[in-house]
């Protein structure tokens, strides 16, 4: 007799019946199912389900084994992967002014974010609405400055090192070209700005206090 349990699609939020076998599961636990066409993850919506093969209208999958910390990160990096690319093609379609940089997938809920740069505010909601429907997910899209665009993609600086705003700063502190003055530096934009195009944040570290 099957163990049937009821599992959700991971992100696209279907639901099915499958059979847990002797594999011991808890609620909200996730699984990989073979689904015919290789192994899918899936998370575990309840146990026992009240229901019998015979009822069901499709054959029932089958849960292979309990999902480890490497499927969910595969899974993480698929579904961003898919999601940004999705979003470069439709907005170029959309003739949307805009740069997609990054997305982040919320395994547990489903929910995409999308990072993007633009010159000046951009209208997409209909991208939105075409993004959600492809993924068949919840999809958010979030304007970013050059310094927070530079936060997300990393890099190395001038002087060779990571970028300092990836690597440890919380927060951007005010930079102006006073402070490069003050430091007695030439002040050739290509030499004081970053990879953001701004002011370099360490233009900061060495500025002269007042008082």
């Amino acid at each position: 007799m099957p163990e049937i349990i009821r599992v959700r699609f991971q992100p696209r939020n279907k639901l099915f019946y499958c059979d847990a076998g002797d594999i011991p599961l808890q609620v909200d636990d996730y699984v990989m199912l073979d689904a015919g066409h290789g192994l899918d993850i899936a998370k575990v919506i309840s146990l026992e389900a009240q229901v019998q093969p015979s009822d069901l209208s499709e054959p029932l999958m089958t849960v292979t084994r309990q999902a480890q910390t490497e499927d969910l990160e595969k899974a993480r990096q698929k579904q961003e992967e898919e999601a940004l690319t999705e979003c470069k093609e439709m907005a170029a379609t959309l003739s949307l002014r805009m740069k997609p940089l990054v997305a982040h997938y919320d395994i547990d809920s489903g929910h995409i974010t999308i990072f993007f740069s633009a010159r000046a505010r951009v209208d997409f909601r209909g991208l939105v609405q075409k993004l959600g429907h492809s993924l068949e997910t919840r999809v958010e899209l979030k304007q970013i400055g050059p310094r927070d665009a530079a936060k997300l993609l990393g890099g190395v600086g001038k002087c060779g090192y990571p970028l300092c705003c990836r690597s440890f700063l919380t927060g951007f502190a005010p930079v102006s070209i006073k402070m490069a003055k003050e430091q007695g530096l030439a002040l050739n934009p290509m030499k004081i700005s970053g990879v953001c195009g701004k002011l370099l944040c360490c233009l900061a570290y060495e500025c002269k206090k007042s008082g």
